[in-house]
């Protein structure tokens, strides 16, 4: 799983000298999944690509210093498009589509004041269910009510309770 950080920061340094600059140095790097264990694991780069410019944006980001807000706002969308990228290659087009229907269900639930509640659980299920469908409901729920059950029921129904409490737990760490 190393391989999957390595790449993230040789890409991001080979696109542009500004996101080279931004890396932490390797011994303070987290190489730490947390969505990824629970989606297919040819979607690891793409999603753990996608989170890591999540983090960037809203949390504490395991590859990248987060001094300039103006840099770190560049680098999150770039990492959002490169992770699209990524899984965008493997032919999967339904899990670009829920990436995407992710990454907006996020950034609305920012923009409405609701400060990540609820994020943890959209990330969880579209791991755990990504191009599978069946998300639209609890995505509504999440999105009108700011409700997360569905969502995180759906993660544990698909990928047990265990491992999404441990990405859970992660993400709260990253992001709180």
């Amino acid at each position: 799983m190393s391989a999957v950080w390595e790449q993230i920061a040789a890409d991001a340094a080979a696109e542009s000298p500004l996101w080279g600059d931004a890396l932490l140095p390797p011994a303070e790097r987290r190489h730490e999944p947390v969505f990824s264990p629970l989606a297919p694991p040819a979607l690891a780069l793409g999603l753990e690509t996608i989170y890591e410019g999540y983090l960037v944006h809203y949390g504490r980001s395991r590859l990248f210093a987060q001094d300039d807000a103006d840099t770190s706002l560049l680098l999150g969308d770039y990492l959002y498009a490169q992770g699209l990228v990524r899984v965008a290659e493997t032919g999967n087009v339904s899990a670009v589509a829920d990436l995407a229907e992710l990454i907006s269900l996020c950034a609305q639930a920012r923009a409405d004041g609701r400060d990540g509640d609820g994020d943890g659980a959209a990330w969880a299920a579209t791991a755990s269910l990504i191009a599978t469908g069946g998300l639209d409901q609890a995505r509504d729920a999440l999105r009108r009510r700011g409700d997360a059950r569905l969502l995180e029921q759906a993660a544990q129904a698909a990928a047990g309770a265990e491992p999404v409490a441990r990405a859970l737990s992660t993400h709260a760490e990253l992001v709180g």
